[in-house]
């Protein structure tokens, strides 16, 4: 039950996260007015919205692949979340700088916080899989 609930959340974000992606590349400035806060945080930039949309192609390339390929699991969930952490821990600072208010951290939290939250969790879960599957007598 604990690893199907893990491979389905984990196709999920990969889901979401590529829908995300091809929306900031397909249509940056939709993407841009669409997401709350957003415009909050400097002028609309087609070039960056679109370098972070590959961002988030290959964040959610990684969880669907590991998704099905067990023996990259580890590898491709752990390299996506550090990307998520690394992501959130900016929102972080921009509230502690002073740059956005704490309200931020509340608005963004699903899209931002979440994901990364989720990947620590689901890594967690793929390690402890794969030590389990390697110590496991062969039948």
């Amino acid at each position: 039950m604990l690893k199907k609930s893990c491979l389905g959340l984990a196709v999920v974000m990969g889901v979401l996260a590529e829908l995300n992606g091809l929306y900031m590349l397909v249509s940056p400035a939709s993407w841009y007015f669409a997401v709350p806060g957003v415009t909050t945080t400097g002028p609309f930039n087609q070039h960056f919205i679109r370098d972070i949309g590959l961002i988030f192609l290959f964040v959610g390339t990684a969880f669907l692949v590991g998704s099905f390929r067990p023996q990259y699991r580890v590898l491709l969930w752990a390299t996506a979340t550090l990307w998520l952490c690394a992501h959130a821990l900016f929102h972080f600072w921009e509230v502690a700088v002073g740059i956005c208010g704490p309200s931020a951290l509340v608005r963004d939290f699903p899209a931002v916080t979440l994901p990364s939250i989720l990947g620590i969790l689901l890594t967690i879960w793929a390690v402890a899989e794969a030590r389990q599957t390697r110590t496991a007598p062969q039948l």
